[in-house]
């Protein structure tokens, strides 16, 4: 039980690790152009968040046998403060202090949640705390491809949403679901229960509008989503709780 609780983990690992590194690609265009363009920055510290929440989690004085969370998280978290800083430094002064506020409630919220956890609650309560706290954000940020499938389904097309962004949505829920159930942590098995769901739909309505990949009706700009994380003018859930 351990050894598969463990390989599920370093799956998920794997997984969640692709995810974060995905919008890779906006942020080279973003640093070639020196432009945010029309790309939007608030999933980034809304990610930055889940991660600081996902990391603290698993850290062995709040749950135990979840160290794993924690590394994919604490990687997660530098991987998102980079994506934040980047799109601070290039965006206009109007986005810019908008995402500079938001990274700075970000850290308040992350400090808040450590410091009550810390000095005010202990054993149960504190990993109950935490837990809640990290499945809530765990959620939000599985739910954002929501918008690309109502888009895919509007246009019946995929152009707009990438196969192996979706397959690895997929995985990584399900890896994350199964080391939850292994390891009989509610706080894992319930938001990576709903990415899985997430994910399997995304399949099936990939395989359903998969030979239409240019259908005439265009999503508007505001349409126009990277597997939810940004909204560019044209075409351009990651962790274990």
């Amino acid at each position: 039980m351990d050894i598969l609780h463990f390989t599920f983990g370093i799956l998920g690992n794997a997984f969640a690790l692709f995810l974060f590194l995905a919008p890779t690609i906006t942020f080279k265009r973003i640093l070639k152009n020196k432009s945010t363009e029309q790309f939007s920055g608030i999933p980034y510290p809304m990610t930055l968040l889940n991660c600081l929440l996902s990391a603290w989690y698993g850290l062995p004085f709040i749950s135990p046998n979840n160290i794993l969370v924690s590394t994919i998280n604490g990687a997660g978290s530098a991987i998102e403060t980079i994506y934040v800083l980047i799109f601070i430094f290039y965006a206009p002064k109007r986005d810019k202090a908008k995402i500079l506020g938001l990274f700075v409630l970000v850290l308040s919220v992350f400090g808040v949640v450590a410091l009550v956890s810390l000095l005010a609650l202990h054993d149960k309560d504190r990993k109950f705390f935490c837990g809640m706290a990290a499945t809530i954000f765990s959620i939000i940020m599985y739910g954002s491809p929501l918008s690309i499938m109502r888009t895919v389904i509007k246009t019946k097309s995929v152009e707009f949403m990438p196969f192996f962004l979706s397959l690895f949505v997929f995985l990584c829920g399900t890896s994350w679901f199964i080391y939850g159930l292994l390891g009989s942590d509610l706080f894992v098995i319930i938001p990576n229960g709903f990415g899985c769901g997430l994910g399997t739909l995304q399949l099936i309505l990939y395989f359903i509008y998969r030979k239409n990949k240019g259908g005439s009706n265009k999503p508007t700009p505001e349409e126009t989503v990277e597997m939810g994380l940004s909204k560019p003018t044209k075409k351009p859930n990651a962790n274990g709780v």
